[in-house]
């Protein structure tokens, strides 16, 4: 793998780091509807799970798209050791990977909100 603007600034250890916080904000977002639909909460209480899913819906589409994108906001990328950032030289390098990681933040929210909506109207 090699770096490529707007398409691709992970390595394969950052990609298994996104995986991770995906798996991360699953649990979470299941422990959470779990204890909301189980318990006494109100039924608005339920909102409470956009942000479990919200970071599910970052790491899922991150490792999807093998695109980060905070490293896309700040003109970086590795494919070397975790932490180990280089910088994007070129300026339309840099403009492209900002497209792409507003495209991914609307995306893990849009994909949150949904996440949260549907749980919002479980007839439980």
């Amino acid at each position: 793998m090699e770096y490529v603007a707007g398409s691709c600034n992970l390595g394969k250890s950052e990609i298994r780091r996104r995986q991770f916080v995906a798996l991360i904000g699953l649990v979470l977002t299941v422990i959470t509807t779990f204890g909301l639909l189980t318990g006494d909460a109100a039924k608005s209480a339920r909102f409470g799970v956009f942000i479990p899913a919200l970071v599910f819906s970052v790491g899922f589409i991150q490792s999807r798209r093998k695109f980060c994108l905070a490293y896309g906001f700040m003109g970086t990328f590795n494919f070397g050791p975790l932490g180990k950032l280089s910088k994007v030289a070129s300026p339309q390098d840099r403009r492209e990977d900002r497209k792409t990681a507003i495209s991914i933040l609307l995306q893990a929210l849009s994909l949150a909100l949904t996440i949260t909506l549907m749980i919002y109207l479980l007839p439980l």
